[in-house]
C-alpha cells in the first residue's frame, strides 16, 4: 500500500498492511527544514513515516495574528483600526470598529514571543492577560468586524497552493490534509479559560451566541479549504474536552455545530478529524453522534480520562484513533524500555484496525535523547508489523 492508501484505510477502520505511523505534529523536525511543509514531508518519509501534507502551509511566523491557529489568514474588516501600546510593563491593544471598540491587555513574561505585539488569538496571551478581549454580549457586534470571511485574494492564493499540494501529494503518495477548523478553542482565546468556564454556567446564552458566530465564520473558511480536494479536514479542539466544558453544554451547544461541520466535510468528500487530547471519555458518545472519522490525540500519560482500552472499546470500528504514546513525557524524556513498552501497549490496545500511531501531540525538543528515543520508537513500530507479516507468511 502507498502511505496515502494505508492512512485512508486506517481512517475507514479497514484492514491495512500494517498500522501506519504518522506524527500529529513534529516541530523539532519542522524547524530543521526551516518551516517548509513540503520539505517536512520528504524528511518524514526519509525516516520511514507515513507523512501528511497540511495546507494552507503558512508557518507560525507568517501568521502573526493567529500563530496557534493554522490555516487561512485571519482578516479584519477594512473599517477596523488597531493600535498597540505599552504602559510600563503592560501591553495594550485596541480594535476600533463601527460598532464599538474592543480592548485587551497583557503583562508579558520573559518568554513572551511576540515583542510589542499582541496577536488577535494566541495561547501565550491567555494566562498573561489582565483583560481579555471579549467579556460580555455587548462585545459581539464589534467582534463581527474581526471575524470576516476569506477574501477573494486569499481564496485565489489558496486555490493556487492547493493545486501544487495535490500534485506533490500524488507524487509522494501521501495524505492531503486541510484545516484547521476551530470552535470553543477560539472562545477560550477570546474570553480566557476560567472566565469562559464560568460563563457557560452563568451566561450560557451569551456563550452560545458567541459559539454560533465562530461556527458561521469557521464554516466559511471550511468551504474554501475543502475546495482544495483534501483527504482529511482537521478541527483543533484541545480546549473542548470535559476538562474545560461540561458534558451538558457540549451536547447542547458544541455537538450540533460540530455535526454540521462533519456533514459539510463528508459532503465535500473529505474525512473529518478532531484533535482533543484530554477529557475524552465522557464525550465519546458525542464524538460518535457527530460522525467524526478520527479522534486525534489519545495520550495515556498527560490526558485526563483517556483510558485507552475503554476508548477503543467505545470507538470499535466506528471511529479511528490516532496517537497512543505521550510525546512530551515518554518520547522526549523516557528511557528506551519505557518508549518500547509504550509503543507495544498502544499497538496492542488501540490497533490493529482503525489506529494511527503517533507521539501525542508533538515532538518539540530537538535534543540527542529525543532523536535516540525516536529511533527506538520507530524500531519498535517496525518490529510489530514485520512480526505480523511473518505470522501471515506462516
Amino acid at each position: 500500500m502507498t502511505s496515502r492508501e494505508r492512512m485512508l484505510g486506517a481512517l475507514r477502520c479497514e484492514p491495512v498492511d500494517h498500522v501506519p505511523c504518522c506524527f500529529i505534529s513534529f516541530t523539532a523536525l519542522r524547524r530543521r527544514v526551516n518551516e517548509d511543509m513540503y520539505a517536512l514531508v520528504e524528511a518524514e518519509q526519509a525516516m520511514g513515516l507515513d507523512s501528511m501534507l497540511f495546507l494552507p502551509a503558512a508557518s507560525r511566523p507568517q501568521r502573526p495574528e493567529h500563530p496557534d491557529l493554522r490555516g487561512l489568514p485571519v482578516r479584519f474588516a477594512a473599517d477596523v483600526e488597531t493600535r498597540c501600546w505599552r504602559e510600563a510593563d503592560v501591553l495594550h491593544r485596541e480594535y476600533r470598529t463601527p460598532d464599538g471598540s474592543l480592548t485587551t491587555s497583557v503583562r508579558p513574561s520573559e518568554d513572551w514571543p511576540h515583542g510589542e505585539h499582541i496577536p488577535f488569538v494566541d495561547d501565550y496571551q491567555v494566562p498573561r492577560a489582565l483583560k481579555h478581549l471579549i467579556t460580555s454580549p455587548q462585545d459581539l457586534p464589534a467582534l463581527a468586524h474581526l471575524l470576516r470571511p476569506p477574501t477573494a485574494e486569499d481564496i485565489a492564493a489558496f486555490a493556487e497552493e492547493a493545486a501544487r499540494a495535490r500534485s506533490f501529494a500524488r507524487e509522494h503518495g501521501v495524505l492531503l490534509v486541510g484545516g484547521w477548523g476551530v470552535g470553543a478553542d477560539l472562545l477560550n482565546w477570546l474570553c480566557g479559560m476560567e472566565p469562559l468556564m464560568t460563563l457557560t454556567h452563568e451566561q450560557p446564552g451569551f456563550v452560545a451566541a458567541l459559539l454560533e458566530m465562530v461556527h458561521a465564520w469557521n464554516m466559511q473558511r471550511m468551504e474554501v479549504v475543502l475546495s482544495g480536494g483534501v483527504d482529511l479536514y482537521i478541527r483543533r479542539a484541545w480546549y473542548e474536552g470535559c476538562d474545560f466544558i461540561s458534558r451538558k453544554f457540549y451536547r447542547e451547544e458544541v455537538l450540533p455545530r460540530l455535526a454540521a461541520e462533519v456533514e459539510l466535510a463528508h459532503r465535500k468528500g473529505a474525512k473529518f478529524g478532531y484533535i482533543c487530547t484530554s477529557g475524552l471519555e465522557p464525550l465519546l458518545d458525542c464524538f460518535l453522534d457527530a460522525g467524526i472519522d478520527v479522534l486525534i490525540g489519545i495520550d495515556p500519560v498527560q490526558g485526563t480520562k483517556t483510558d485507552m482500552a475503554r476508548i477503543k472499546a467505545k470507538a470499535g470500528n466506528k471511529m479511528c484513533l490516532w496517537g497512543g504514546v505521550s510525546g512530551a513525557v515518554t518520547v522526549e524524556l523516557g528511557t528506551e524500555e519505557q518508549v518500547r513498552a509504550a509503543v507495544r501497549r498502544a499497538l496492542s490496545t488501540l490497533g490493529p484496525q482503525g489506529f494511527i500511531l503517533s507521539p501525542v501531540d508533538n515532538i518539540t525538543i530537538d535534543a540527542a535523547q529525543t532523536w535516540r528515543n525516536l529511533e527506538v520508537f520507530l524500531d519498535e513500530w517496525r518490529q510489530s508489523w514485520t512480526a505480523d507479516q511473518e505470522v501471515g507468511v506462516q
